[in-house]
């Protein structure tokens, strides 16, 4: 073995990479662990807790309100009070503003509590059928997306480079 360090990359005599590009040395870059749909799906969850919990304030305010925007579709097993619907939906909704807001700013809290808020919501909309099937249906589908997204990120990494 020799004592005698190579000279910097790009000078004569230094070991070109793969293809010929005196910076790779062969090496191949290192692969993101978190992957580009989970990356991309953290950083919209948070975006979408943000959006859902500032609907879900606004819901909240019109059904303890008691005006006529929510109307009863036949009759359904699970009969809510509309003014205790709309306290928990408030509450709920100011939670998933919080947790989007963590999200975006990386808090470590902030993935657990999304979860755990994704799944009340998607609780929360199903008790919803009745009262707007499609819009419980749309809202059902973006919280599965968001718990997936937090499922399969890995503690740990950063959302922005």
């Amino acid at each position: 073995m020799s004592d005698e360090t190579p000279p910097p990359a790009g000078q004569a005599g230094t070991p070109q990479g793969a293809g010929g590009t005196p910076w790779n040395h062969g090496r191949a870059p290192a692969p993101d662990p978190r992957g580009g749909w989970v990356a991309g799906g953290v950083l919209f969850a948070g975006v979408l807790l943000l959006c859902n919990g500032v609907l879900a304030i606004l819901q909240g305010i019109s059904a303890i309100a008691e005006d006529e925007v929510y109307e009863r579709v036949g009759s359904y097993v699970y009969e809510i009070n509309l003014t205790g619907w709309g306290w928990l939906l408030l509450i709920l909704g100011v939670i998933a503003v919080f947790t989007g807001w963590g999200l975006l700013s990386n808090a470590n809290w902030a993935r657990i509590t999304g979860i755990v808020l994704a799944s009340l919501s998607l609780i929360a909309q199903f008790l919803f059928l009745p009262y707007y099937p499609i819009w419980a249906i749309v809202v059902i589908a973006i919280d599965v997306f968001i718990i997936w997204a937090l499922v399969a990120d890995r503690p740990g990494t950063t959302l922005l480079p």
